[in-house]
């Protein structure tokens, strides 16, 4: 019979079944707010580190170990980490990234969707610290994994997570960070060798930098991502036309934003869903409020009669969209000379973007200048 390893004698001593061991872990990881591998990949982990077969591999590893059995590392046989020498610890990082399979990619995916589902109706002041977590561990394993298995299928959950965490800075008024995860989102699309998901990252960086008031780049940044994309299917090719459409907007050229915009409508399909596209939504009157959006953008008095029709097919559930649509509304009666009915959506507006702390928002709202000179 072999030597029990100190890891299996301390779990033994305590009384604890590998069941309970693996779920401890689980549990403390998310605890400490820790992404770590699958149920079944940890308990064949489990199996090896116990066994000798192999050492328990990062520091993060070695931590959760010790605060679930409160051991040190002496008493559960790891080396002391001031010890470990950056070849070791480089070798350790590789053996960890090399446990990625195709389940470890689709719980970081489910969690990427759970995080768009979640700021979609919350949004962001809840998700981005911990996404931004969950992006630090997709990266780590991907800057160690080799180029094998999974990791064109990581590059493109961490492209995700990235684009997501972008937009959730931007509606914080971060623009320096928003820059930085859509620039990291590019990287990650790149070594996924996906044109679509580069495409999209670009497009979105283009309305950070509408944001920065630098509107002749961002009209460059979604004709390049345009370009791009073309080859893509028609959902993509309508959602890049429609970021095009608002760049010209904010830069004043009504004609060929509304020709953008007729491209996009053109390109929409019948069933605006696509499961290869969950970062994409322009369903559910969403395009409309966009072409409202870049109408109001141009002081067009039609954007109220689109944004209007706009809401009322907006889920409620989709408070994001919800508060800027009102801020887009409230804008188009400002300039139609309509001071009641701008107030009356501003009100509307700043009550949602302070339930969902949307700094961007509710900057947009203190601009805001109605009839006569009042401000809302």
């Amino acid at each position: 019979m072999p030597e029990r390893t100190k890891l299996q004698a301390v779990r033994r001593q305590l009384g604890y079944s590998a069941a309970k061991t693996i779920a401890m872990l689980e549990r403390q990881a998310r605890a400490d707010q820790i992404t770590i591998m699958t149920s079944t990949s940890l308990k064949t982990k489990l199996s090896r580190w116990e066994n000798g077969h192999e050492s328990v591999g990062l520091p993060e590893y070695r931590r959760l170990f010790r605060e679930i059995y409160g051991r040190t590392n002496a008493e559960l046989g790891f080396p002391d980490e001031r010890t470990d020498g950056p070849a070791v610890e480089l070798r350790e990082r590789i053996a960890v990234a090399r446990t990625v399979d195709a389940a470890t990619v689709a719980a970081f995916r489910d969690q990427v969707e759970q995080a768009r589902l979640f700021d979609r109706q919350f949004g962001a002041v809840h998700q981005l610290d911990q996404l931004r977590h969950q992006i630090d561990h997709m990266q780590d394993l991907l800057t160690h994994l080799p180029a094998i298995g999974q990791r064109a299928a990581l590059a493109r959950a961490l492209t995700e997570a990235s684009a997501l965490a972008g937009w959730q800075a931007l509606d914080r008024e971060d623009h320096t960070q928003a820059w930085a995860h859509h620039e990291r989102a590019k990287h990650a699309a790149r070594e996924a060798g996906s044109p679509l998901l580069l495409a999209h990252a670009t497009a979105q960086q283009s309305v950070i930098l509408l944001a920065v008031n630098d509107t002749t780049s961002a009209v460059d940044q979604a004709a390049y991502a345009r370009s791009s994309g073309a080859r893509g299917p028609a959902l993509m090719r309508s959602w890049l036309a429609a970021a095009h459409g608002e760049a010209l907007a904010a830069a004043g050229d009504r004609d060929a934003a509304m020709r953008a915009f007729d491209d996009a409508h053109s390109l929409l399909p019948a069933d605006p869903v696509d499961p290869a596209l969950p970062y994409v939504f322009l369903g559910g009157g969403h395009l409309d409020r966009w072409r409202g959006n870049a109408l109001a953008l141009v002081g067009d008095p039609e954007a109220v009669d689109l944004l209007t029709a706009a809401l009322a097919r907006l889920p409620a559930s989709w408070a994001r969209s919800r508060s800027r649509l009102l801020v887009d509304l409230a804008y188009a009666h400002a300039t139609a000379g309509e001071r009641d009915a701008a107030l009356s959506r501003a009100r509307e507006a700043r009550a949602i973007a302070r339930q969902i702390s949307s700094d961007r928002q509710l900057r947009r709202l203190d601009r805001l200048v109605l009839p006569q000179g009042q401000a809302a």
